[in-house]
């Protein structure tokens, strides 16, 4: 039985709940330990507002949005700070309107727990871009900042080629081939390959890149095959996910977030689309959060097409077997 190599998921990964006073909020994240975040993504949950993306590589004032290809902002009243145990948020409408609500994602950036934040310039000529997770990464987001581009996602499990292909975040496109994101690249435990590109090497040009390994218990970047059935395909992740994020490879569908904070037990029926604004939608029964993985229950082509593919990208609530052997509780 494989044990975890993380006992406590919250002192790398954590979600948020609050409602929006309008005024200058600082939030405390309230898992078992504390959290100091590196990366903090916030969306509104009752309206349509922008994907409120920040990173203490970029500065607490920069942000990007993931339902679009805008450059980055400087937004002093959006997320104004990384505190040690959470994060202070100004006046900004897209996080913090008087009585709303809002969900915020914490991760923390170390490799201990697989994730690393590189800021890089572009030069226009294929080439090795250094990371520091001593691990080889399974998930891979990129954005330019400087100018109107999309995001390009390198997944591990995409394909049987993946380094060929690509996603993008802000876009519902199936898998794509294209030998400019990653020049036919795969990444290895120092370095990631990006091509000739505008959309992640263009001459003089600043982008950021968020990488993500694999680490045993904690996180899991995998794919599936769906059945179209209310008794759906279990996947398997070795823990209780805290956060899924999911799309269809094969064909042009929304990529879907879950988290164990909206939903707060099984079935699973709140979710949000980062590649688009609106708010969060719920009313059916989408999945089931076990302690070991996740089962899709729904018959719906976003998430379990009898003919398609999925990726996913999850971050575990609890290990399914702590680093002594102990199972822990299911859901």
């Amino acid at each position: 039985m494989a044990y975890t190599t993380i006992d406590d998921p919250s002192a790398y990964f954590q979600t948020k709940l609050y409602t929006g006073t309008g005024s200058s909020l600082a939030l405390t994240n309230d898992g078992n330990s504390d959290l100091q975040p590196d990366w903090v993504w916030i969306k509104e949950r009752n309206g349509a507002t922008n994907q409120m993306l920040t990173d203490s590589v970029r500065g607490a004032t920069k942000t990007l949005h993931s339902q679009n290809t805008d450059t980055e902002s400087t937004d002093a009243q959006a997320l104004k700070s990384f505190n040690s145990d959470g994060f202070t948020v100004g006046t900004d409408g897209d996080v913090n309107t008087s009585s709303d609500t809002y969900v915020a994602w914490n991760w923390k950036k170390t490799a201990d727990a697989g994730f690393d934040i590189v800021s890089y310039t572009g030069n226009g000529s294929a080439r090795t871009i250094s990371h520091s997770l001593s691990a080889v990464p399974g998930w891979i987001i990129v954005k330019n900042r400087d100018e109107g581009e999309s995001w390009p996602i390198y997944h591990h499990k995409n394909t049987s080629a993946p380094a060929t292909d690509y996603l993008a975040l802000n876009d519902t496109h199936a898998t794509t081939d294209s030998n400019t994101r990653w020049n036919d690249t795969a990444p290895t435990s120092s370095v990631f390959t990006v091509g000739t590109s505008d959309v992640v090497n263009k001459n003089t040009i600043k982008y950021i890149a968020y990488l993500f390994a694999e680490k045993q218990g904690y996180s899991k970047f995998g794919s599936y095959a769906a059945n179209e059935s209310v008794d759906g395909t279990f996947v398997y992740t070795g823990f209780k996910p805290a956060f899924v994020i999911l799309k269809q490879s094969n064909l042009a569908r929304d990529w879907h977030m879950f988290d164990n904070k909206r939903s707060t037990f099984n079935a699973v029926g709140r979710y949000l689309r980062p590649n688009v604004s609106g708010a969060e939608d719920s009313g059916e029964d989408y999945l089931d959060l076990l302690s070991n993985g996740f089962k899709l229950k729904n018959t719906g082509n976003r998430f379990n097409d009898a003919d398609g593919t999925y990726i996913f990208m999850a971050f575990a609530e609890s290990p399914f077997v702590t680093s002594t052997g102990i199972p822990t509780t299911a859901r």
